[in-house]
């Protein structure tokens, strides 16, 4: 029953355009500063945790390409991407 209702939600969640259900107003959040330090720094003393997402097969494509010209793997320059966005939302959020 549970995989049913799981499966009508990543359905919905796939048609729909959620965002137009966000209000567009700020949200406050907060990390613990050793953490927010930690991200801030580049310092990593975590083992990386797998995660699965949807992506169009053309940005997995274009990735790939920039990821070769880049002579890196495609994941980390992925992961390069990520981290540099948390930052700078983070650095946005405390300002």
């Amino acid at each position: 029953m549970e995989t049913q209702q799981t499966e009508k939600l990543a359905e919905y969640y796939d048609r729909e355009n959620i965002l137009d259900e966000i209000l567009h107003e700020p949200v406050t959040f907060s990390l613990r500063e050793d953490l927010r330090q930690g991200i801030l720094s580049g310092k990593r003393s975590r083992k990386l945790k797998n995660i699965s997402i949807k992506v169009d097969p053309l940005h997995v494509q274009a990735i790939k390409k920039l990821a070769t010209m880049k002579a890196m793997p495609y994941e980390t320059l992925m992961r390069h991407w990520l981290a540099e966005g948390i930052k700078k939302e983070l650095d946005a959020a405390t300002k």
